[in-house]
């Protein structure tokens, strides 16, 4: 699974480069994608969507950005896009995150 940041994966969005998309989620039947239009159930389902994916009308615009933090450990992410060629709105939850900076497992915590 590949590290990422909003810029990497909006990069990846706009070229339409499925393989570094796919590598955004954890290679487990496990892993699920939820959208708007329904929901994709493990890995082999979100490569498949990404592969066939229809990008007649890929380029889009974000706006409406919002991050809410609930405390020092918990926040939420949300934005909403425009298709610009035809102009269509989606809502985008970004996630749930911890709002503390990630330490490395192989890092100590207390130094």
């Amino acid at each position: 699974m590949e590290d990422f940041d909003r810029a990497s994966v909006e990069a990846a969005l706009g070229a339409n480069d499925g393989d570094r998309l796919v590598g955004f989620f954890w290679d487990d039947p496990r892993t699920v994608r939820l959208s708007p239009g329904g929901g994709l159930y493990g890995h082999d389902q979100i490569a498949s969507f990404r592969k066939g994916r229809d990008v007649s009308d890929i380029a889009r615009e974000l706006s409406e950005m919002r991050i809410t933090a609930f405390s020092a450990d918990f926040g939420t992410a949300t934005c909403e896009y425009r298709r610009l060629g035809s102009g269509r709105r989606r809502p985008v939850p970004l996630g749930r995150a911890s709002l503390r900076r990630r330490v490395p497992r192989s890092r100590s915590r207390t130094g």
